[in-house]
């Protein structure tokens, strides 16, 4: 049982987090996660043509290893045929024009964005594919901390632009602004300072809904779930 103390310290601080947004633990208070990403996604990229510059773009499908997915040009949607992981790389052999595969395209990670090389004419080629991020996050969100089983409500205003996060919270306490923000493969990470020192939650969409824990300095820990306003 939390003695008396402890119980005022921790409401003290779940209503210090009502201030101020919340973030995601970073990796290194969670050292067992793998910052490698998948290599599924839309991705998005413009090369110069013979009638001047044109958007391609690329997805790639990932299924219990298994590659599938399409490379669209202005010259059509073609298949992903194939694909391979070795030494960091994804290998792909895509559809030719008319039928049979082509060449192998390697895809190796940049950050959450593809570099793809292939040849093309006895020329090899590099073009750089961006990944295309869903926003699933810009809006308002009601969102209800619990400290001790004491449940705290605040509301998340959030705006996303690339990987990136701004907004502010707002509670019956007052108001505060995201210092950091980010929103990529699915997870939600804001970092803001508070009164007494950091406060850092840990997010995932599911079914719409953000859940997860919050952390203030290392020293205290809770849930929150937020939805987005109607």
């Amino acid at each position: 049982m939390l003695s008396m103390k402890k119980k005022v310290m921790f409401s003290a601080v779940a209503l210090a987090l009502l201030l101020v947004p919340v973030g995601l633990v970073t990796q290194a208070q969670v050292p067992n996660q793998k910052p490698q990403s998948s290599y599924a996604g839309k991705y998005e990229a413009t090369v110069k043509g013979e009638t001047g510059e044109q958007k391609i773009s690329l997805e790639v499908l990932e299924d219990a290893g298994k590659f599938s997915g399409a490379l669209t040009t202005a010259r059509g949607a073609f298949k992903i045929i194939k694909g391979t992981v070795a030494d960091g790389v994804l290998t792909v052999e895509i559809e030719k024009p008319g039928g049979g595969g082509s060449g192998p395209w390697k895809l190796r990670q940049n950050g959450s964005n593809l570099t793809a090389t292939f040849s093309e004419a006895g020329k090899e080629m590099t073009v750089e594919f961006r990944r295309i991020v869903a926003d699933e996050i810009s809006g308002e969100w009601d969102a209800v901390a619990d400290a001790s089983g004491q449940p705290f409500p605040f509301t998340l205003t959030l705006k996303l632009e690339g990987e990136k996060v701004t907004g502010s919270s707002a509670s019956q306490l007052g108001n505060s602004n995201i210092s950091e923000g980010s929103w990529k493969d699915g997870k939600l990470a804001l970092i803001v300072e508070g009164g007494s020192g950091k406060i850092a939650l840990a997010a995932t969409m599911i079914d719409g809904k953000l859940s997860g824990d919050f952390d203030f300095a290392g020293q205290l820990q809770g849930k929150w779930v937020a939805i987005r306003k109607k």
